[in-house]
């Protein structure tokens, strides 16, 4: 598979991952999904899911299974973030290292296919998604109130650095098929 396939999402969403709907989900067929942690469901550092984002989970889990996949380290953190949704998780993924996204696949216990990757980085999220075969979404960092978008470089470098190998990253939701 070329770097700009391995980088393409299949769908980008304009916004945060609060954006993404059930019936988005339902539309592109899944079942499940699989969501990064830091930046795609709290700002760094917050140690707890805001209401909305409570919200929307008891939203989207009515018909979608959820696990949190995160390549943070922090028991205390993620595993508080997790219960404060009820959810199950897996800390030190290492993404885009497959190992800790194939046992959420397991736990779920449905075809890749069936199942979405989501997050806020290219080269994490996207990246080890695509490669398992998942449907792969990328939402816009949830940043703290006083942390601007342009503080993320290397957010902003691997946008940069995906368009150069061929990718068509663009802030409003997209779908590409995969070939």
């Amino acid at each position: 598979m070329t770097w700009n396939k391995l980088l393409q999402p299949d769908l980008i969403i304009s916004g945060s991952v609060l954006n993404l709907t059930s019936e988005m989900i339902q539309q592109y067929g899944l079942r499940g999904l699989v969501l990064d942690v830091d930046e795609t469901l709290v700002p760094l550092r917050v140690g707890l899911a805001s209401p909305e984002l409570q919200e929307w989970v008891e939203g989207v889990r009515r018909d979608t299974q959820l696990c949190l996949v995160s390549n943070n380290l922090s028991e205390s953190r993620i595993g508080g973030i997790a219960r404060s949704l009820n959810l199950p998780y897996y800390l030190g993924a290492a993404k885009p290292s497959r190992r800790k996204i194939r046992a959420a696949l397991t736990g779920m216990n449905l075809p890749v296919q069936q199942v979405g990757m989501v997050g806020d980085r290219l080269f994490t999220d996207v990246l080890a998604g695509n490669r398992l075969g998942m449907f792969t979404i990328l939402v816009e960092p949830i940043v703290h109130p006083d942390v601007a978008l342009r503080s993320h470089p290397v957010r902003n470098f691997e946008v940069w650095l995906s368009e150069v190998l061929g990718a068509r990253i663009t802030p409003k939701e997209t779908k590409v098929h995969k070939s």
